[in-house]
Parts: C-alpha cells; sequence; structure tokens
C-alpha cells in the first residue's frame, strides 16, 4: 500500500468536488451519483499499488500449479 498516493488521490478528490460542486448542483441525481461512483472507484484503487500487482495469468499459474503433475503423461 502506497500512503502517499492514497492521500494524494484524497486530496485531490476534495479539491476536485470543491471545485466543481457548483456546476454539479444543476445536474440530474444519477448524474451526481456517476460522477461520485467515478471518484471514489479511482480513490479505491489508489489503494492498490497497481503496477506491482502480479497479473493473471501469473494468479491461474498458481491456482493450477497443484494440478500439474495430474496432466503429466
Amino acid at each position: 500500500m502506497r500512503w502517499e498516493a492514497f492521500f494524494g488521490t484524497t486530496l485531490v478528490i476534495t479539491i476536485l468536488i470543491f471545485i466543481q460542486w457548483p456546476r454539479i448542483k444543476k445536474y440530474s441525481k444519477k448524474e451526481k451519483f456517476v460522477f461520485f461512483i467515478l471518484l471514489f472507484i479511482g480513490w479505491g484503487l489508489s489503494i492498490f499499488d497497481l503496477p506491482h500487482i502480479a497479473g493473471p495469468l501469473t494468479w491461474l499459474h498458481v491456482l493450477f500449479k497443484p494440478f500439474a503433475s495430474l496432466m503429466e503423461i
């Protein structure tokens, strides 16, 4: 977990909300909801160190490694 990325993203989101709020007030509820959902998805992803997380192929390799001996002829 990279705390500086998390707190930096939190700061940027807070500033973005305060700057954009006068424009957002006149939008519908659905548009406000989508705006906040996208912000919170970005905020949630900032918790993880995504460039250093293994990809899906690595996860599949780890998952099926115990079955490798059963598949050999």
